[in-house]
């Protein structure tokens, strides 16, 4: 991207705060967030493996300020991973099952007993949540009789579990982890 193209502020220091309105985003260490942070998490979250060189062309900045920025970012716990993105089908998972989960106690240990209980390996999100229900869970599975197996040592054989309600996914609209910043 061009200079005359870029939505930013060019400045001869690598590092310069730009101005631009909203000029600044808080996280929950304070860390300031500018434009040229915002078009790098942009980019990053797109594909990590980048090279900081392009992410840099983008973003007029060199790539130095690049590498030093995301450094921050990871310091501050902004960017807080980078994972592959794996097509479950591929793999031979292709059931999206999408369960709700209401909980019989909801006192401090008996919460984070539960919190633990349901984030183990095959348990791809857990949302701790209000509604209805007090956990959603998101779970790849080969066959029914995976889930169903899975189903009774996640839920029936935790006392804790008063009810839990499974949704199977017919069609992966739209899947992502990406986090809009624009």
């Amino acid at each position: 991207m061009s200079r005359q193209q870029s939505n930013f502020s060019y400045s001869a220091q690598p590092d310069a705060k730009i101005s631009r309105s909203p000029p600044v985003m808080a996280t929950q260490k304070s860390l300031e967030l500018d434009a040229f942070d915002i078009a790098i998490l942009n980019a990053v979250q797109r594909c990590y493996t980048m090279p900081l060189r392009v992410i840099g062309e983008q973003v007029n900045l060199s790539t130095a300020a690049v590498q030093r920025r995301i450094k921050r970012m990871e310091e501050a716990g902004v960017i807080v991973g980078n994972v592959a993105v794996v097509d479950p089908e591929r793999v031979g998972k292709p059931i999206t099952v999408i369960v709700e989960v209401h909980a019989e106690r909801t006192n401090t240990a008996a919460m984070a007993a539960l919190k633990k209980a349901l984030s183990g390996p095959e348990v791809q999100q857990c949302y701790y949540v209000t509604g209805e229900a007090d956990f959603v869970l998101i779970l790849n599975v080969a066959t029914m009789t995976e889930y169903e197996a899975l189903g009774r040592r996640l839920f029936d054989d935790n006392d804790n579990i008063k009810w839990y309600r499974t949704a199977v996914v017919l069609n992966r609209v739209k899947v992502g982890l990406e986090v809009p910043l624009d």
